[in-house]
């Protein structure tokens, strides 16, 4: 739950809020039901991933035959509109994660979040390949030009626009990828850090390069948000030691007792005694 005393997590065109803390999605698990169970503790829960278009829906299809739990509604943009609808009195902030190998469905679904004031956050992240075979999840990081469209395409209708990535994808160059997605608009760079969790540095200085470089006197840029292995005081203190600006909670999203932990560690960062706090504990990254 979003405290008193903190700000929403930034809208539009913002310079990154004060940290926050976001439920990931999960793949056939993250509904609205979901969203308001961890909104005890959290200030934003992405819902999803949805595949929007016949070719994402297609290879969700096939995970589906083969044990994956997806969401697969008749009608993937009624769905986001309704779980949105149904969380407008909730204390969490929703957004959705979505998947699609063209564009116009993103420029869809991003129109209902932004009337809905939700996140639309847009998947270059998941790994199956049925989802890499059909154009879309981490195929985005190695064509930038067209994440980079669909940036703009979700940007453009007014809705806070976020980006999931992850590290340790052969042939890509995370960092000149948050780089150009921040400069096509994204608010927020969403990074599975896997087993290097160093990269998120790389990523927020090449953000704030981008920044820079469209406009040295602007202040505002993408929110770098960091996921994986988010339990704790400790890895909440490392990613800010990184450069993050906010982290995720992943699988652990249903466990209260994680998130409480994790809630914690942010409020004192919000307050700015994440790094005393921690130095009294003897708590390193």
């Amino acid at each position: 739950m979003i405290p008193s005393s903190a700000p929403s997590p930034p809208a539009k065109s913002a310079a990154p809020a004060e940290p926050f803390l976001v439920a990931a999605s999960l793949s056939g698990e993250s509904d609205a039901s979901w969203a308001r169970a961890a909104g005890d503790h959290v200030d934003c829960a992405v819902l999803g991933g949805i595949a929007l278009d016949p070719a994402s829906r297609e290879a969700a299809r096939d995970l589906v035959d083969r044990g994956r739990s997806e969401f697969l509604p008749d009608d993937p943009i009624t769905w986001i509109d309704r779980q949105l609808r149904s969380l407008a009195d909730a204390p969490v902030r929703p957004g959705v994660n979505v998947r699609s190998a063209t564009v116009e469905p993103v420029r869809e679904a991003a129109a209902v979040c932004a009337d809905r004031e939700a996140v639309c956050e847009i998947n270059a992240h998941c790994r199956q390949p049925e989802l890499r075979a059909a154009g879309c999840g981490e195929t985005l990081l190695a064509d930038r030009e067209r994440l980079a469209e669909y940036v703009a395409a979700a940007a453009e209708t007014g809705a806070t626009t976020s980006v999931k990535v992850r590290t340790e994808v052969e042939g890509v160059d995370l960092p000149e990828v948050a780089g150009a997605v921040a400069a096509a608009g994204a608010d927020w760079i969403h990074v599975d850090a896997m087993d290097s969790e160093a990269v998120v540095a790389e990523v927020a200085e090449a953000v704030r390069s981008a920044g820079r470089d469209a406009d040295p006197n602007e202040t505002a840029t993408s929110t770098v948000v960091a996921n994986n292995g988010v339990r704790d005081r400790g890895t909440v203190l490392e990613y800010a030691e990184y450069g993050a600006d906010a982290v995720s909670v992943g699988r652990p999203s249903d466990d209260p007792q994680v998130l409480s932990r994790v809630a914690d560690a942010v409020a004192d960062w919000r307050e700015g005694e994440l790094f005393v706090r921690s130095d009294d504990r003897g708590v390193s990254p």
